[in-house]
């Protein structure tokens, strides 16, 4: 025995219209295509920068210094690839389930304003003062912008990790660092 279908309730009332998609929230829900659009960017610099590269005739075997940018711009361009096509199937990144961020909250820009501002003058006192002494203050600044405020401590820190990293680059693989006055100590 069968039952006949039942008919379609009718619909009582006016329909709501669709919402229409503006470009602007195209975007907000496909924003990782902004990741692509910098990684593509990326490798096609990387690949232009090396397949331009001038390599001396002498050199000879198959891997040269044109070898790994080649390999590291591919890279970059197919993950593009994949990052844009997996966001325009629907893919999302999942957030971090451990992120203690309050997306409420505003950012910290005075933080951030100092950290630049230490990181630039650590940069522009590299030549006068050495690697060492620039260092120091790098290491001691983005400590103290940070919220360390053991000023016992943290200079003799901040100077121990700078002549550590100045005697590895310099001294042990050879990269020629600035010495500053202390050259001639050090």
């Amino acid at each position: 025995m069968t039952t006949p279908p039942t008919p379609a309730p009718e619909q009582t009332g006016p329909v709501p219209p669709a919402t229409p998609r503006t470009a602007r929230s195209w975007l907000r829900d496909h924003s990782e295509l902004g990741v692509g659009a910098l990684l593509l960017a990326l490798g096609v610099l990387v690949l232009t920068d090396a397949l331009t590269m001038d390599v001396d005739i002498t050199q000879r075997g198959p891997v040269g210094p044109k070898t790994v940018p080649v390999v590291v711009g591919i890279g970059l361009l197919l993950v593009a690839t994949l990052l844009a096509v997996d966001v325009l199937r629907g893919g999302r990144g999942q957030a971090e389930a451990g992120e203690d961020v309050d997306l409420g909250e505003p950012a910290d820009w005075r933080t951030v304003l100092l950290l630049s501002g230490v990181f630039l003058g650590s940069a522009v006192l590299i030549e006068p003062l050495g690697f060492p002494a620039a260092g120091a203050l790098l290491f001691w600044g983005a400590a103290y912008t940070l919220g360390s405020r053991r000023v016992d401590r943290d200079p003799v820190i901040a100077a121990v990790l700078s002549l550590a990293a100045y005697a590895l680059f310099d001294k042990l693989l050879g990269v020629p660092l600035p010495g500053g006055p202390l050259m001639g100590v050090l």
